[in-house]
């Protein structure tokens, strides 16, 4: 019998590990279909209104945008990764977006073109740590359980993984609360399985092609 789901990925996305996040914690079999986004199938276009990934595809039928998909599966099956009541639940959903504008931040990252972008853009994401240092609870996740927020921030810390070993860009220091929420996200199941055991080879490939200052470091 076939899987009910279908994510449409892509090795390296962010917003896919989330999705896969949220499907292996609610315990429901999918099937995984890795695309290229250089070469997408003709058949993608039909599915994906952006040209982009994730895509679900649930029968007949097609959802975009990974907090959609998230929200739906935390809906429609297994017990709910939001908090019960409104407040919380809208609390969260701002966190889930301040997650979606960290990932811009470690894109320019990424992609600065000289040490000083790059060293600029260090201190903006240690700056958007700093803000989440004073909000995240006594853990040992966001809050005392694990939520979609986690969901969200496991992508986001792994590619910490591999800026960490290119150099310290002094990400870390005196976050204590971050860095023990940090691990607890890399020690989830559901967050390894997330991504292929290759990972951080093909993060550190796609950080060359990108040509800038953080790739003639890591060389």
């Amino acid at each position: 019998m076939s899987a009910p789901y279908i994510l449409v990925s892509h090795s390296l996305c962010p917003y896919v590990q989330r999705a896969a996040i949220v499907l292996d914690e609610k315990g429901v079999p999918f099937e995984r279909r890795d695309i290229s986004l250089a070469d997408k199938p003709a058949w993608f276009h039909s599915v994906s209104p952006l040209g982009k990934t994730p895509v679900l595809l649930i029968g007949n039928d097609a959802l975009f945008e990974s907090s959609v998909i998230c929200e739906y599966l935390d809906e429609t099956v297994g017990a709910p990764l939001h908090p019960h009541d409104p407040l919380e639940r809208a609390k969260h959903r701002a966190w889930m977006a301040y997650g979606s504008e960290l990932l811009d931040a470690i894109g320019a990252f990424y992609r600065a073109p000289d040490e000083a972008a790059l060293q600029a853009r260090a201190r903006d994401i240690r700056q958007r740590f700093e803000r989440l240092e004073r909000v995240i609870g006594e853990g040992p996740y966001f809050a005392h359980s694990f939520s979609l927020v986690d969901a969200v921030f496991g992508p986001v810390f792994r590619y910490f993984d591999v800026f960490d070993q290119i150099a310290d860009f002094g990400f870390w220091a005196g976050l204590p609360q971050v860095q023990r929420w940090r691990s607890a996200l890399a020690a989830r199941p559901s967050v390894q399985r997330a991504v292929d055991p290759a990972y951080g080879g093909l993060l550190r490939n796609f950080i060359a092609s990108r040509g800038g200052a953080l790739a003639r470091r890591a060389a």
